[in-house]
């Protein structure tokens, strides 16, 4: 089959100005544990023009922006922000808002994040145990966090998933309980342990989390602390979950400028078309674009 060679829509990218707008993690001196280690080359400016600049020649035409942890003092605040950005730039195309699901208030954030009219999900991080042997369970299986939940089917939003693999048995149960919304769970679930023993704990929880029709999967944030992105190096990966998943399940995403610390841009969706271009055309259309269009509404 020939590579890929149509649009592309990034399922998962971030715009920020850390100068103008409050992002904890990002003000100057401030260093949280963070999968790809030293990150302060992240804290810049980084726009729409910024990010064509590394997207050239990959023909991107739509984008979703992913809420990116600005102050959760003020959550329209990065929406309304974002949504200014759209309107400059024409990019992004969709919106992953914030919304933390535990609070009094959370109704109507819910309410408020869903009158702009890009936005198409939200997201929270549950949180939870850090590693496979830690005890403990993420605010999915928190009451006051489902009751959150339970009002996003209200909005027609999806939610945005981002835990790592160890924890997806609290999604399906997330996913089985709320049939009316669509997650999207983020990163391929977080392998960065590429262990054998890592990696079958990966695939057993991944084949685990595929069995609920509600569930989507973006594939990105597979790079690796000082180690190249490689089609050889995530290859397994990707075909293991389109495996799982089948294409019109997943979405490519850049997860930029965040994964610019492990590899450029073209690097990173070439080396998709690389690892997929063995299947039907209509497999990587779906992937590169299509399903991304259809679960964001683009």
């Amino acid at each position: 089959m020939p590579r890929y060679t149509g649009p592309v829509v990034d399922a998962h990218q971030h715009f920020w100005d850390p100068s103008a707008n409050d992002y904890p993690w990002l003000r100057p001196g401030e260093r949280i544990p963070f999968r790809y280690g030293n990150y302060d080359a992240l804290k810049r400016r980084y726009l729409p023009p910024d990010y064509l600049a590394d997207a050239h020649g990959q023909d991107v035409r739509q984008t979703v922006y992913v809420e990116a942890e600005w102050t959760p003092d003020d959550p329209i605040g990065e929406t309304r922000y974002v949504s200014n950005v759209a309107a400059q730039y024409g990019l992004p195309n969709a919106i992953v808002a914030q919304a933390r699901l535990d609070r009094a208030d959370v109704a109507d954030v819910l309410a408020a994040q869903a009158a702009f009219p890009l936005v198409r999900s939200v997201r929270h991080k549950p949180g939870g145990p850090a590693t496979p042997g830690d005890a403990g369970r993420t605010l999915m299986s928190d009451e006051t966090w489902r009751r959150g939940y339970a009002l996003l089917a209200r909005h027609g939003l999806n939610f945005d998933l981002q835990t790592p693999w160890w924890n997806l048995h609290e999604a399906i149960a997330l996913a089985r309980d709320f049939p009316a919304t669509t997650i999207v769970l983020n990163h391929t679930g977080l392998p960065s342990d590429r262990s054998e023993t890592g990696l079958a704990g990966w695939r057993t929880a991944m084949a685990a989390l595929a069995t609920q029709p509600n569930v989507r999967v973006k594939i990105s944030g597979l790079g690796q602390p000082g180690q190249s992105w490689t089609a050889a190096a995530n290859g397994w990966i990707v075909r293991e979950t389109i495996a799982m998943f089948a294409a019109d399940r997943c979405m490519f995403a850049s997860n930029f400028p965040v994964d610019s610390l492990c590899a450029d841009f073209t690097t990173i969706f070439d080396g998709f078309r690389e690892i997929v271009q063995d299947l039907p055309v209509e497999a990587q259309a779906r992937l590169f674009c299509g399903t991304a269009r259809e679960v964001y509404h683009i």
